[in-house]
C-alpha cells in the first residue's frame, strides 16, 4: 500500500480538479429521519443530472460501452496495488460529490456480478486501515452488485467515501455513520434485511472472505425465501458465467461487514410518478442523494416517504432465516 494515503488522494484529487480531469458537483445538503427517528443525509445535486454516460449516443449500434478503469487516466490514478505485477488500481472518481472519494477496482476487468475475492476484501480492509492509523480519521467503503443495487460500472470495483468529507458540511450536524449503530446492535434498525458481522482486531484475509460468504449466503438465503412466498414482484438473476442470483450491497468499515440483500434500486417519490430516487450502497451509512429539486422537497416533508422508500427497495424481515436478531 502506498504510505500516508490520506495525504496522497488529497494531493491527487486536487491535482486532479484543477487540470479538469475530476469534476467535483457541491450539493445542498439536509438530515431527514425515519420515522423510528434514524438520521439520513439527504443530498440535492442537480449537477449530476447532467452527467455524460459511459456510452455513446445510441446511432452507433456497435459503439464499445468506455470501462473507466480499463486504462485510468493517470490524473486520477492514485496507485497500483502491488506497485509490481498489480491486481488492483486506486484511481479517484471523476464524478465525485463528496471530497477525495476514490475506489478500488480489479486491474483484470472481472464481473461486478461475481463474488468477491479473498485479495478484493483484503486490499479493502488494508486501505481502510491504513486512512485510520492516525485515529482522526475514517473510511467507509462499499460495493454494489447486481441490477437492483444502484451498481453503474460492469467492471468490478468497490468504493471508498471518508467520513469526514460526508460528514464535514453544513446541514449534517445531526447526521452520524448508520454503519456503527447496524454493526454494534442486535436490533433490526432498518425496515429491510441486512446481515453483518463485527471484525475481531486480529481478523485474517482467509477470515474476511470466510465472513463475507457466511453474510452472502444469509442474504441469499432470504432472497430466495422471500420469492417462494410473494407475488412474484422479484426474480433470481441468470446465473450464467459465475454471476450471482442476486443483487446486493456490502459496506465495511474497521469495524465490520455488512450485507444486504436488494429488490429493487429505487422508486419514483412524485405525485406525477416522472423521476426516480435510486438508492446505492451509501443506504447503509444512513445517505442518500436526488437530482431533483421536487424530490429533494417531498423528502424533506412528507416523513414517510423515506420510510417506503427503504421498505420497498429491500427484502422484508420475515423473510430471514428464523425470527431471531439479523446478526450471524
Amino acid at each position: 500500500m502506498p504510505e500516508n494515503l490520506p495525504a496522497l488522494v488529497a494531493q491527487k484529487f486536487q491535482s486532479a480538479l484543477a487540470a479538469k480531469e475530476l469534476i467535483f458537483s457541491s450539493t445542498e445538503l439536509t438530515v431527514i429521519r425515519t420515522s423510528s427517528g434514524l438520521p439520513f443525509q439527504l443530498r440535492y445535486c442537480p449537477a449530476l443530472a447532467k452527467k455524460p454516460t459511459s456510452t455513446t449516443p445510441k446511432s452507433s449500434a456497435t459503439a464499445k460501452r468506455v470501462d473507466p478503469f480499463e486504462d485510468p487516466i493517470e490524473l486520477l490514478h492514485i496507485a497500483s496495488i502491488p506497485p509490481t505485477d498489480s491486481s488492483h488500481v486506486l484511481v479517484l472518481n471523476k464524478y465525485p460529490v463528496i471530497r477525495n472519494h476514490f475506489i478500488l477496482a480489479t486491474k483484470q476487468n472481472k464481473p461486478q456480478t461475481h463474488q468477491l475475492e479473498e485479495d478484493d476484501l483484503a486490499i479493502t480492509l488494508q486501505c481502510i486501515q491504513d486512512w485510520e492509523r492516525d485515529g482522526n480519521r475514517r473510511l467507509y467503503a462499499f460495493f454494489n452488485s447486481g441490477a437492483h443495487s444502484g451498481a453503474s460500472q460492469p467492471h468490478r470495483h468497490l468504493q471508498f467515501l471518508p467520513v469526514e468529507s460526508m460528514s464535514h458540511q453544513e446541514g449534517s450536524a445531526s447526521w452520524t455513520l448508520m454503519t456503527d449503530r447496524i454493526i454494534a446492535s442486535s436490533e433490526k434498525l432498518l425496515p429491510f434485511a441486512y446481515f453483518h458481522v463485527k471484525f475481531t482486531s486480529d481478523i485474517s484475509p482467509g477470515q474476511l472472505h470466510r465472513e463475507y460468504l457466511n453474510l452472502y449466503n444469509a442474504a441469499e438465503r432470504s432472497v430466495r425465501t422471500y420469492i417462494s412466498s410473494s407475488c412474484g414482484d422479484l426474480q433470481l438473476h441468470p446465473t450464467g458465467g459465475g454471476d450471482l442470483p442476486i443483487s446486493y450491497n456490502l459496506a465495511m468499515t474497521s469495524e465490520g461487514l455488512i450485507i444486504a440483500p436488494r429488490r429493487r434500486e429505487g422508486i419514483a417519490v412524485r405525485d406525477d410518478q416522472e423521476g426516480f430516487v435510486a438508492l446505492n450502497g451509501t443506504v447503509l451509512s444512513g445517505s442518500l442523494m436526488v437530482k431533483d429539486a421536487l424530490e429533494y422537497e417531498i423528502l424533506q416533508k412528507r416523513l414517510h416517504v423515506l420510510d417506503e422508500l427503504l421498505i420497498s427497495i429491500g427484502i422484508p424481515h420475515h423473510a430471514e432465516d428464523g425470527e431471531g436478531p439479523n446478526k450471524l
